[in-house]
């Protein structure tokens, strides 16, 4: 059967797509009896809130990329795909569709906002699968979850029951991290930090001199601290100093505390238990000694009526006033005014405000480091454990330090959100919302807990999880410690974690810098086969990949050539016997001899995930040896009057245009598979997805 002229993948692409899915092949289950041993990733869930871009294209295509050459080896693979209902990141993208509107969600009632978002969420969803499917996801549809479904909800919920009974969950007034713009609470891996430059200021507090950046929270301070080892101040610990304040004099205890840095300022800090974690811990410390916290700053950022004529000020409107006060009243020297001075601030990972640290009430918290009461080890120590032992391996392996670096200064993690998206706590009044990283955490053991009766056992632990390095604490951590304490198994094997995708100047795609590459409208004008080759080839795990149009052009080209070369191949066998014995010569088994090397090297970068090279490894053999040495000899063959040798040669040509087919399949499933379903083998298999991988 010959092959078109031109090879259209607008044209075949949705055409094979549906063939894969009437083939049942994705479903493990309905794989051929070979496929006996599981391989398992569980998707990890786009958020269903818009559109997938490049980034999304990358771990498609990645994940892809390993089930399919599971698959052929005879694994029986299973890719759990998924939507992530991604609480937070959810809420402010329906914020922004909000403020387009004209509305405000805190003036809409809490019911209709929640029946808003989810209709939103599902469509979004809807859309998001169809993407994924045009990318060539090669999952199991019928297993496909989502985070909010029922059954998945019971799972967080026994999770949470099983943390509470172990002591490991507790409630109180605390310390958070609160964006002024968003309205909730944010774990401290949802903060990003920034170096600024603020005024450092010098005060006088009676006998003592301290410096400060936050002269506004001084209405809040409760106490003086030195380190207990600083000589210069001993004489003063456990003393009252009288202080100059703005509203009056006052009485203030100094305390001695070995978390205060002797070399920052004059080695004396003001202790403000309600706007600062690390005051709030000493606090803790010290409580019979000082009063506890007084909040001076509100949740919208403005201070309080208890900072008499500054009630209602923004905090950097009421920090330059109190300058000015303190100032004029010979409690400040401005000459002495460090304006230059570089500190780290805390901001909105998604807004970018600075963040108020807040003392909320009812904040849930999940002990990260202390042991539960059932016993075994902490989250922390259960997780590092896991690594350590090698039973989860991190490609890159660099990546390993980063992660244990991490869980050395781990706190414990605020689980609860103040907003209307995401899973309600259960037994909360306020009606707070789980943080989506706590249900999302526990999603490889969740899903498979409520996808089939015997998926749980016979797919977990898990083969690999693979996402963005980006996420490595958001995320993989997460799973890794809940996965490991609701299951006493590690969820996943190996965690391959992949970088930002970059323009091809090797800058951040943003839609300010107008450098986004729409991966779906790059299918549409290339192909699916072209991004994805684009996306992998110089892509090593762990860096960030450079893609740009004429990358992904490249790439089409080399469609075109595999296209060309299959239809070259094609074209010449006439007289062609496939159950006639080829008597091949010294030179063609030389030939097979080299391409059953390049197979050997090829999966050898394959099983140590090295997919950057397999994939130009197979680029370079079919277009430079294949192409343009092999089958140019064999011209001469396929022209002369020896038959026996023209029925060699279509032999030769025609079996190592099979296993090279096979052999890119998992990077360019759909120009392969239309190719393979025309070609004119003896024992033939169903779809090329499933046919045994070279050896």
């Amino acid at each position: 059967m010959e092959l078109p002229s031109q090879y259209n993948a607008k044209e075949v692409e949705d055409k094979i797509y549906q063939l894969w899915e009437k083939s049942g092949f994705f479903n493990p289950d309905k794989l051929p009896s070979r496929h006996k041993k599981p391989f398992t990733i569980i998707m990890p869930p786009p958020n269903a809130n818009g559109s997938l871009h490049i980034g999304h294209a990358l771990f498609v295509t990645l994940e892809d990329i390993m089930i399919r050459y599971n698959r052929m080896k005879g694994m029986k693979a299973l890719w759990l795909p998924g939507a992530d209902h991604a609480g937070f990141e959810t809420q402010v993208v329906y914020d922004k569709k909000l403020e387009k509107d004209g509305r405000n969600r805190f003036e809409i009632p809490k019911e209709q906002l929640y029946k808003e978002i989810l209709e939103f969420t599902l469509t979004n969803k809807k859309v998001m699968e169809h993407q994924l499917k045009k990318l060539g996801a090669s999952c199991d549809w019928s297993r496909e979850k989502f985070t909010l479904d029922e059954n998945i909800i019971k799972i967080v919920y026994e999770t949470f029951e099983k943390l509470k009974k172990d002591n490991l969950v507790y409630k109180g007034k605390r310390i958070v991290n609160w964006c002024i713009k968003h309205q909730t609470s944010l774990s401290d891996v949802e903060i990003k930090y920034e170096e600024r430059v603020d005024p450092l200021y010098f005060i006088k507090y009676g006998p003592l001199e301290l410096a400060t950046v936050r002269l506004e929270t001084k209405f809040g301070d409760t106490g003086v601290a030195v380190n207990p080892k600083d000589k210069r101040y001993q004489q003063y610990i456990g003393k009252e100093i009288e202080v100059e304040a703005i509203n009056g004099k006052t009485k203030i205890k100094v305390i001695g505390d070995e978390a205060v840095d002797m070399e920052f300022g004059t080695g004396v800090v003001k202790v403000t238990p309600a706007h600062d974690l690390v005051d709030f811990e000493m606090w803790q410390r010290h409580k019979d000694e000082i009063p506890g916290p007084v909040q001076v700053i509100n949740k919208y950022g403005k201070l309080n009526e208890l900072t008499g004529t500054y009630n209602g000020m923004k905090v950097k409107e009421a920090r330059e006033k109190i300058a000015e006060e303190l100032a004029q009243k010979g409690l400040l020297d401005p000459a002495k005014t460090q304006h230059e001075y570089k500190h780290n601030v805390a901001l909105c990972y998604k807004c970018g405000n600075v963040i108020e640290p807040m003392l909320l009430d009812n904040q849930w918290f999940i002990k990260m480091t202390e042991k539960p009461s059932s016993g075994g080890l902490s989250l922390r120590d259960g997780a590092v454990k896991a690594v350590k032992s090698k039973k989860i391996v991190f490609v890159p392996d660099r990546m390993e330090k980063v992660f244990l670096h991490w869980m050395t200064n781990l706190r414990d993690w605020n689980i609860s959100r103040q907003i209307t998206w995401g899973i309600p706590i259960p037994g909360d009044e306020s009606g707070q919302v789980f943080d989506t990283w706590f249900s999302s955490g526990q999603w490889p053991f969740a899903t498979l807990k409520t996808t089939g009766p015997d998926d749980f056992k016979k797919f977990y632990p898990t083969n690999v999880m693979e996402t963005g390095w980006d996420i490595l604490f958001f995320w993989v951590a997460r799973m890794i410690m809940l996965g490991t304490y609701a299951t006493g198994q590690v969820p996943f094997k190996y965690v391959y974690l992949h970088g930002l995708v970059r323009d091809k100047d090797k800058q951040k795609m943003s839609k300010s810098k107008g450098n986004v590459i729409d991966p779906l409208g790059v299918v549409e004008t290339f192909g699916a086969d072209a991004l994805r080759m684009a996306l992998i080839v110089g892509n090593t795990p762990g860096s960030d990949p450079v893609v740009s149009e004429e990358k992904i052009r490249g790439y089409r080209n080399f469609a075109t050539k595999i296209w060309n070369a299959s239809r070259f191949v094609m074209m010449n066998l006439e007289g062609y016997d496939s159950n006639a014995k080829a008597k091949l010569n010294v030179k063609d088994k030389k030939i097979i001899k080299d391409l059953q090397k390049q197979v050997k090297d090829i999966s050898k970068e394959m099983d140590g995930f090295r997919f950057y090279t397999a994939s130009e490894k197979i680029y370079h053999y079919f277009w430079h040896t294949f192409c343009d040495k092999i089958i140019e000899e064999q011209k001469v063959r396929l022209y002369g009057a020896d038959l026996k040798e023209k029925q060699n040669a279509q032999m030769l040509l025609l079996t190592m245009l099979s296993e090279l087919l096979k052999l890119l399949h998992p990077f360019m499933p759909f120009i392969t598979e239309e190719i393979y379903q025309q070609l004119p083998l003896r024992a033939k298999k169903e779809c090329i997805m499933i046919e045994d991988w070279p050896s």
